[in-house]
């Protein structure tokens, strides 16, 4: 290949910086890109096309190790659908939702606290009408009074 785009290109167009590219390229997301005759690394258009997806399925929740499987499950499939991409975006779904719902819990624990007035966590901890649920860590410490 005489043509083709250099590391700095593909990033760029790919909006990454040439770390990220390289680092993929070491952990086998990338395919080696062939060389010029001076050494220097040229990628298809095939590599930013990679790139963004990889990017898009780390923003969809995707580790890096998923992604390099369903990557790879995706090089071997000959036209047929990826095996498992279904099941694991099904997975994904379930974590974000209860990444939600712990977000959601966290949310209310805090609206409650600034509600309430708590201005110092140790004082409210040691309160047992204190809205933030690490009162039981405080069990000894608690006394009576006004909430916070």
């Amino acid at each position: 290949m005489s043509t083709g785009l250099r590391s700095g290109q593909v990033a760029e167009a790919a909006g990454v910086n040439v770390q990220t590219l390289r680092y993929y390229e070491r952990r086998g997301l990338l395919a080696e890109p062939e060389r010029s005759n001076g050494g220097h690394r040229l990628y298809g258009e095939d590599a930013v096309t990679a790139l963004r997806v990889i990017k898009a399925a780390q923003r969809l929740g995707f580790t890096l190790e998923e992604v390099a499987e369903l990557l790879e499950a995706g090089r071997h499939r000959h036209g047929r659908p990826v095996v498992g991409l279904q099941e694991r975006a099904a997975a994904k779904i379930a974590e974000v939702d209860a990444k939600i719902a712990d977000l959601t819990t966290i949310r209310t624990a805090l609206a409650t606290a600034v509600e309430a007035g708590c201005d110092d966590l140790t004082v409210c901890a040691g309160n047992p009408c204190c809205p933030i649920p690490f009162t039981d860590l405080a069990e000894e410490n608690r006394h009576a009074g006004p909430c916070c």
